[in-house]
């Protein structure tokens, strides 16, 4: 199975968008670019040292993303951003106007004993309050879905590839 669409993996930190995304990547036939990738150095010492990122600091990350998303455009793709605000969606949709986005969900004492379990990322679980506060759900307007993310690994890819199926071209 293949996708024109390039996927926007998003959601508050812990959900597991770079878990996740390679998995829906795999299962869709396209590659994945890992969002945290697209960062400068200075956002990742700001969240390394506890400082939650303003707009400013996404904004040179978000277009960069857009950029990649952009540069598959017909051709698919899977990458993970937070994409927490509507703006930032906005701004990824601006700069690749056919993105979809998957939301992963999740209750939140599931995410953060996922975020604690984890080592060596830069994000610290005490960010999460400021992730939850952020996050403005995926609107009945944009193109994207939700999936919640209790279960395997593999079974929240499964459910995702089912749930994005429907916008997949027919063969």
């Amino acid at each position: 199975m293949s996708t024109p669409h390039v996927i926007v993996v998003m959601g508050v930190a812990g959900t597991g968008k770079t878990t996740i995304g390679p998995l829906v990547a795999a299962a869709l036939g396209v590659p994945y670019a890992e969002g945290d990738d697209f960062h400068p150095p200075t956002n990742i010492a700001k969240m390394s040292a506890g400082v939650p990122l303003d707009d400013s600091d996404r904004r040179p990350w978000l277009d960069a993303i857009g950029a990649w998303a952009h540069d598959r455009s017909g051709r698919g793709g899977v990458v993970s951003s937070s994409a927490l605000k509507r703006a930032y969606r906005d701004r990824l949709r601006a700069a690749s106007p056919g993105v979809v986005f998957l939301h992963l969900t999740g209750d939140r004492a599931l995410i953060e004993g996922r975020m604690a379990e984890r080592t060596g990322h830069f994000m610290p679980t005490a960010l999460l309050d400021s992730q939850f506060a952020t996050l403005e759900p995926l609107g009945a307007d944009e193109a994207g879905v939700a999936v919640d993310v209790s279960g395997t690994p593999q079974q929240i890819a499964d459910r995702a590839v089912a749930a994005l199926r429907p916008r997949e071209p027919a063969a």
